[in-house]
Parts: structure tokens; sequence; C-alpha cells
């Protein structure tokens, strides 16, 4: 075993910040998701790695890279967070069993469920969340939120996921495009069109919303970088890029932007996701409630049940 007395007294908040930099391989893109200045992000790393006696991340013109010694210690890191963010989950769900906390992301609903929840257990404490895309697993995970609905892709392990209801893809245009009074469209009508790229930690999430690979192999042109989905809608007003996005309603706030059903694509899923090992009672009765009342992209009331005074 281990000696105690050698055993460094690590900072969780300067490992928070190593994975943060070891997930995104960018200190400026970590420092921005952190929401910290680079410099002082630089300062806290050095400070682990001092604590740790080890160099754990070299840095490069195209971003930084973990040394061997970082790619050994990160899943360790990760795993130590994993287990801190449970063990205060555990005990506030100790103190205080009648609380959860429903995270959303990506234009996905949850009001009506949220509704029906407060009105099984008005006596329960329900907060909602809504979190960039790009967080939204790490939020469940990290016991920010306990129950997420939002849309695949993005890793379904230590997760349980159930799909919710699908909804056709769709290609964004300005009004005056080419292709805007079309009733549908294929791949190959759009093979020449720039899409936005996003900058996200997980490479599936992004080839599902640029298609790609397409299916004779071509390259699909590159539009401006993008941090999140909802920044679409300025691009493509503004003629820089077209956009895939999800259902007719996507484009349904912006006069200036027209929606083209896209063939031969799988539709996007949206999903409720909790943690594989949550089994408390709010987490089932939402699970309940999801299943029943989030049914499609409208935000629906459900019948002979009363408005929650609290917005959700």
């Amino acid at each position: 075993m281990p000696d105690s007395a050698s055993t460094p007294d690590l900072d969780l908040r300067l490992v928070r910040y190593f994975t943060a930099v070891a997930e995104h391989r960018h200190f400026g893109r970590a420092a921005e998701a952190l929401r910290i200045t680079q410099p002082s992000l630089s300062r806290q790393v050095r400070r682990l790695e001092q604590q740790l006696g080890v160099r754990l991340l070299d840095r490069t013109p195209q971003g930084s890279r973990l040394t061997g010694a970082g790619e050994d210690f990160l899943p360790r890191a990760q795993a130590l967070l994993r287990a801190a963010a449970l063990a205060a989950a555990s005990a506030r769900a100790a103190a205080e069993p009648a609380r959860i906390t429903i995270g959303y992301s990506m234009s996905a609903w949850v009001t009506p469920a949220v509704r029906v929840l407060r009105h099984q257990y008005p006596d329960a404490e329900v907060r909602t969340l809504h979190l960039r895309c790009r967080e939204s697993r790490t939020a469940l995970l990290d016991h920010r939120v306990d129950a997420l609905v939002t849309r695949l892709p993005f890793p379904t392990d230590r997760l349980r996921v159930t799909v919710l209801y699908e909804e056709p893809r769709v290609l964004l245009v300005p009004l005056g495009h080419r292709l805007a009074g079309r009733e549908s469209l294929t791949l190959d009508d759009i093979a020449g069109e720039p899409l936005p790229r996003l900058r996200q930690p997980y490479p599936e999430f992004s080839a599902f919303w640029r298609i790609e690979p397409r299916p004779d192999g071509s390259r699909v042109p590159d539009g401006p970088v993008i941090e999140e989905l909802e920044d679409k809608f300025e691009l493509v007003a503004g003629g820089q890029a077209v956009a895939v996005s999800a259902g007719a309603h996507s484009a349904r706030l912006r006069g200036d932007i027209a929606a083209v059903p896209l063939r031969g694509v799988e539709p996007s899923r949206v999903v409720l996701a909790t943690r594989d090992d949550d089994r408390r009672r709010l987490v089932a009765a939402f699970r309940r409630a999801a299943q029943a009342h989030l049914t499609g992209p409208e935000p629906a009331g459900p019948a002979n049940v009363p408005a929650s005074p609290v917005p959700a």
C-alpha cells in the first residue's frame, strides 16, 4: 500500500483543470469552457504538475499534447473526479432525498414532463438547467444534473439512454438561396455546399451534423467553425454557409431562413439520459413522465394536470 505520508494532497480543482485541457487539447478552448483566463489555467496546471513531480502536457503549435505521464494520469484523474462527484451527490441525496435537477439542450423540451413531476411530488425540489450541447454529458456524469434531455450522438457509456422521439433532418438555407424553394433535397443536391464545423469533444457529434463521411466518399466543404449549434442560424442567414438541423421548426423563429427536408439521411433522435447506477425514485418518475409526455418537438401540456407556478 502507498505510504499515506508520501501521497500528494491533490487539489480537485487543479485535477479538473488538467482534464479540461486534456479533453480540448488546447489551453485557450479549455479556458473558455472553464470561464477562466488562459494564463490562469496555465498556472494551475503547472501547480498540479509540481505537486505530482511530472510534466503532464506539452504545448505544440496546434494546441497541447499529453505526455506519457499525462496519458497515464488522465483516466485516473477522470475517475477521481467522478468518485468525488458521486460522494458529494450521495451525501446531498441522503440529506435532501426529494431533489432532482433536469438538464436540457439542443432545442429539446422538458416542460410537460417537469410539470407532471411537480404535480406528482409537490414537496420535491424540481430544478431545470439549460446546458450547452458540448457540456451536457459531462454535467450528467459530474452530478450537476440528474437527468438530461438532448440529442444523439454522444458517448453513452455509464449512462441509461431512452429514445423519446425522432425528427427528420433538414437543410437550413437563406431565403434567397438556390435550394430554398425545393420540396426536399438529397445529399447529391448539397454536395458542394459548405457546412459549419462544430468545435466538439466528440468527433461523432460533428460528423452527424455535417453528414460525413458521405456515401460516395466525397469531402464535405468546410464552413466557419462554430461553438454551438445555435450559432449556425446567423451564419446561414448571412449566406456564409448552409447547415443541417432537425425538424422544420428549426427555422420558425427566423423569417430569413428556410428549412428544406433532407431525404435519405437518418433522423435526429431526442433522448433521455440518466446515470446507469441512479435508481432514485424521482429519477424513475421523471423517466416515466418523459416517455409519456415528451413525444414530439412541440411543448404540449399534459391533460388534467394544473400548470406549475414555477416556470421550467
